[in-house]
């Protein structure tokens, strides 16, 4: 009988991660179609002059024992000293503990190879006013001496309002926000930069997003994590208590995302797997309940290929998947797929000697910038993520992010335009010298986040008729058009060969991945 295969749409991690799994786990023989000519997707790694940026900053935290045991056993810890063992089991908490994992108190490894993972500090904060607040906001006195008297009794009162009056059916972000923080709390720290991030007002934007990524997170836990973080000295003890945004601490890898998933890429090579860089799917077949071939274009030289295979993965975008599907589509489905949006996503890295700031650098791993009066909505200080990433450890790398549409006069503006942009952005802030700059790259990313709009509101319709469709998969971010994290893409891959192994035809425990507290990331 002829070895069974599956057609591999995407090698970011929802793609790499099955293609892993089917290698390791099943006699399914893997073939992954990657657009680009890198592995990784959005979490891949670009290296400019030795100076590494990680698109969109990954940070490797997930409250899923499966995910995190399964990074650590590609890239073990790096060997750390006593004194920081605390973080560790913070981090991990029952994860990988008496489970047959690493054992923190026997030897963590100790292998000098650069794929290990590092234990970093988590710090992100907001820019408003041009003054820095915690974020996610912490009530502390930071955050109260930065807002004054006045404007923290106007959030208070507007909080207390929400609570009596709240709005009864929440039918916009902006409706959610204000339901859980008050109108001016929402006014004063999300609504600028959730607007950048969108393109559109909060009002246009559906809760959906809301609950998909901060469900958990309100005043009341704001509050309750302060009292704790004050009276316990470690947040060890109730670390998997708390909504994923306000973990102290997450693993990274030495040298950026990318380097897991290069890693895993080569793998998925050796053991018998194939990877088809610049290889885009363009057209579908089915015979109504299963996908009986592929049509897959070679970006190199215009040649279609058919793929008859067992199973397909898809990570690409759900509205390429549905418009490339035969004509057998019925009608409503076609134009809620045309109406599906996306917003993408550029990165402009700039390299300085130093910043004006008083030492010349910032703590963060983020800025999240909350003022109105520049494009940029977040700045990445990648020194901050891990050392290794900046070729010269005493200079200062930044990765300043800009959302917009792909086509329109941000994303068409010409590398050197957006280049003096960024940097007139950085100094309008305060935060560095024109003169100063050392070397800056510009990259792009389409597609780097489904959108809560447009079709979206008919989105059910899509997922129907997709489902129906036995040995079809859809995986990872574009593939199920919703805002996940990289763990929850990585869950939904490996939970779609679990099925495969079962043979369990619903893709209703997929759907459900990342819907559940305990998946949520709180912003």
């Amino acid at each position: 009988m002829a070895q069974k295969t599956a057609l591999i749409i995407g090698a970011g991690p929802a793609g790499l991660t099955a293609a892993y799994e089917l290698l390791t786990r099943t006699e399914i023989r893997p073939i992954i179609c990657e657009a680009t000519d890198m592995a990784g997707g959005i979490a891949r790694t670009f290296n400019h002059h030795g100076n590494r940026i990680d698109l969109g900053g990954h940070r490797f935290f997930s409250k899923s024992a499966r995910v995190t045991k399964w990074w650590l056993s590609k890239f073990p810890l790096q060997k750390i000293e006593d004194a920081a063992k605390e973080p560790v089991k913070v981090i991990l908490g029952d994860a990988v503990r008496g489970t047959g994992g690493i054992d923190l108190e026997n030897g963590l490894d100790q292998d000098s190879t650069d794929r290990v993972m590092l234990v970093r500090k988590r710090m992100s904060r907001i820019l408003f006013h041009r003054r820095f607040f915690d974020y996610p906001v912490t009530l502390n006195w930071n955050t109260l001496r930065n807002l004054g008297f006045v404007s923290v009794v106007r959030i208070g009162c507007s909080y207390l309002r929400a609570q009596i009056f709240p709005v009864r059916h929440e039918a916009s972000l902006e409706d959610f926000f204000v339901n859980r923080f008050g109108r001016e709390l929402y006014k004063t720290f999300f609504k600028n930069y959730t607007e950048k991030v969108w393109g559109v007002s909060c009002t246009a934007i559906k809760p959906d997003w809301g609950a998909q990524r901060i469900k958990g997170l309100s005043v009341a836990k704001v509050i309750g994590h302060a009292v704790k973080t004050f009276f316990l000295k470690s947040i060890g003890r109730h670390q998997k208590k708390v909504e994923t945004s306000l973990v102290d601490y997450y693993l990274y890898p030495k040298y950026g995302p990318g380097q897991l998933w290069e890693t895993i890429a080569e793998f998925v090579i050796q053991k018998g797997g194939e990877l088809l860089y610049r290889h885009t799917a363009v057209g579908f077949e089915d015979d109504g309940s299963r996908i009986t071939g592929v049509s897959v274009r070679d970006e190199a030289t215009g040649a279609v290929s058919a793929f008859h295979t067992d199973y397909v993965f898809s990570t690409m975008p759900v509205r390429d998947l549905v418009l490339g599907m035969s004509s057998s589509v019925p009608g409503d489905v076609h134009l809620a797929a045309d109406q599906l949006q996306y917003r993408d996503f550029m990165t402009i890295g700039l390299l300085f000697p130093r910043l004006k700031t008083p030492d010349g650098k910032l703590p963060d791993n983020w800025i999240y910038i909350q003022e109105g009066y520049v494009k940029v909505g977040r700045i990445q200080v990648f020194n901050n993520w891990s050392p290794y990433l900046v070729h010269d450890p005493n200079s200062v790398w930044l990765g300043l992010e800009y959302f917009c549409q792909e086509g329109d006069e941000l994303w068409t503006m010409k590398d050197e335009d957006l280049i003096r942009m960024g940097v007139r952005e950085l100094e309008s802030m305060n935060l560095a010298e024109p003169e100063k700059l050392l070397d800056a790259v510009v990259l792009r990313m389409p597609k780097a986040y489904p959108a809560y709009f447009g079709g979206y509101e008919r989105f059910g319709l899509i997922r129907n008729y997709v489902d129906r469709f036995e040995n079809l998969f859809l995986i990872g971010r574009n593939g199920m058009h919703r805002y996940n994290n990289m763990d929850h893409s990585m869950l939904v891959a490996m939970t779609a060969v679990d099925n495969i192994l079962a043979n369990i035809k619903t893709k209703e425990n997929l759907w459900k991945i990342n819907t559940e507290t305990d998946y949520h990331e709180a912003k």
